[in-house]
């Protein structure tokens, strides 16, 4: 059976923006050039929010005149020298494409206009089976001969260098992957049987409509949808219009946001009182300036225009019945990203006397979670949700709008994790949670049977006093 490889272009695509100043920059302190061009600068700037344009490229293709003489192997020290700055733009999740791939059998294949040398020790640090680049012919001494040493790797010259590539490694392009943000990549995406657009440039927006291809987004969880040109996550955008004003039927009362990280991977994990919970950790998560992932029920992502936004803004579909350990995998390759993953461990509301237990339990997700990553768990106490929307409801009291209900929500600093027992750290996890609520909530309550009957689902016909067994508070 053939098979086939992964090729990646580098700039805007494997790396969040342009190689091309760094490789300047190093060449220039090896005292390899006079100095940057006049409008190098301008011209980087440009390709890193457009992409590539024909004059940089027609000042790329001059690049083998003016290096001519040079020592091939003085470029490639100098290249080595910002191999580090490199790898800190490569995109997060770029190393799960590459995973995938190598878990496939496929080899993974740089292809990029930058020449060879400059871009073979990054190729190497990153792990890549090769790399196909622009190739400058060199003379006896090993200087540069101001000729190429093969196509010009670009547009067709890129697909002829793939292509070439192929043959040599029996490899069976119909069976390739193929990434690239670039209009001018069209010839080789067109040639792969499995083309994927990453982060794209304008004219590439319409060229993947036309012929359908795929996009993806390197720098966030795989299924996130951004918009295209700007950059921006869906999730962003409702980020910048969550606001306590749009909800007039509650007040918020919302406090210690701060101990959410700025940046990094963390876990956000809440207790579960309501429907518009939901509504209450958007907030906090919109005050703290950040995407999450959430970890949801399947019936949410089932669900009619709901499951399909949920899906886009990186929510995780968990189907408990099914026992798969998916979920948790795809959220810790979030967490591995940087992301953050918010999650109620208790997994659904608790009915009946329950829901009036001050003792929360939850199910080990969260602990299993920060034991496979190490990333911080923060405890978030939620209360009051239920009385805007109840879950005896199909939907929230909107016409509260006199005196609506008072949704008190605090975060709380990082919970101490002894990473030895899921369950010792699940209650550590919980105990943590309980301990934002309200005082009220730590103290024990008989229900009446109104109060019971607000736990249950609509329609409910039973007798709440009679169900008094808890949702189970273990996976």
């Amino acid at each position: 059976m053939a098979r086939g490889a992964a090729f990646f272009d580098l700039d805007r695509t494997l790396l969040a923006g342009a190689s091309g100043e760094l490789f300047s920059e190093a060449i220039h302190r090896a005292g390899l050039s006079t100095g940057p061009l006049p409008g190098e600068k301008f011209l980087y700037g440009l390709f890193h929010r457009i992409g590539e344009t024909l004059p940089a490229m027609a000042i790329a293709r001059q690049g083998v005149t003016a290096a001519k003489g040079r020592s091939s192997a003085a470029v490639r020290e100098a290249a080595e020298t910002v191999v580090e700055q490199l790898v800190a733009l490569v995109q997060p999740f770029a190393r799960t494409a590459f995973t995938t791939h190598r878990d496939a059998g496929r080899p993974i294949v740089l292809a990029t206009t930058t020449p060879y040398d400059l871009v073979k020790p990054l190729a190497d640090a990153l792990g890549f089976d090769d790399a196909v680049a622009t190739r400058y012919a060199v003379d006896s001494e090993g200087n540069y001969d101001g000729t190429l040493d093969g196509p010009f790797v670009w547009s067709a010259g890129k697909l002829a260098a793939v292509t070439a590539w192929a043959e040599d490694h029996d490899v069976d392009l119909a069976e390739s992957w193929a990434y690239s943000d670039s209009f001018y990549d069209t010839p080789m995406l067109d040639a792969v049987g499995h083309p994927v657009v990453v982060n794209p440039d304008p004219r590439m927006v319409l060229m993947a409509a036309a012929r359908r291809w795929p996009t993806a987004n390197l720098d966030v969880s795989p299924g996130v949808v951004k918009i295209p040109v700007v950059g921006l996550e869906v999730q962003d955008v409702a980020r910048r219009l969550t606001h306590p004003a749009m909800y007039p039927y509650a007040r918020f009362d919302i406090g210690a946001v701060d101990s959410i990280p700025d940046t990094g991977p963390c876990i956000l994990v809440g207790n579960h009182r309501s429907y518009f919970d939901v509504v209450a950790m958007s907030l906090v998560i919109a005050k703290a300036g950040r995407s999450a992932r959430f970890l949801g029920k399947k019936e949410v992502f089932d669900a009619p225009i709901v499951g399909q936004a949920a899906a886009a803004m990186g929510g995780i579909r968990v189907d408990r019945a099914t026992g798969s350990n998916e979920p948790l995998r795809a959220a810790a390759d979030a967490l591995d990203g940087g992301e953050m993953v918010a999650l109620m461990p208790q997994g659904t509301i608790p009915r009946g006397a329950a829901f009036f237990d001050p003792e929360l339990r939850g199910r080990w997700g969260a602990a299993r979670l920060a034991q496979m990553t190490g990333a911080p768990v923060i405890p978030v106490g939620l209360w009051g949700t239920e009385r805007v929307w109840p879950r005896s409801k199909r939907v929230p009291n909107v016409f509260n709008l006199t005196d609506p209900p008072v949704v008190r929500v605090r975060v709380g600093q990082p919970v101490g994790l002894k990473g030895r027992s899921l369950a010792a750290d699940t209650k550590r996890i919980m105990t943590a949670i309980a301990g934002e609520l309200p005082p009220e909530a730590r103290e024990s309550h008989t229900p009446t049977r109104d109060e019971l009957l607000a736990t249950f689902p609509p329609g409910y016909s039973g007798d709440p006093e009679q169900e008094v067994a808890r949702r189970p508070g273990e996976d």
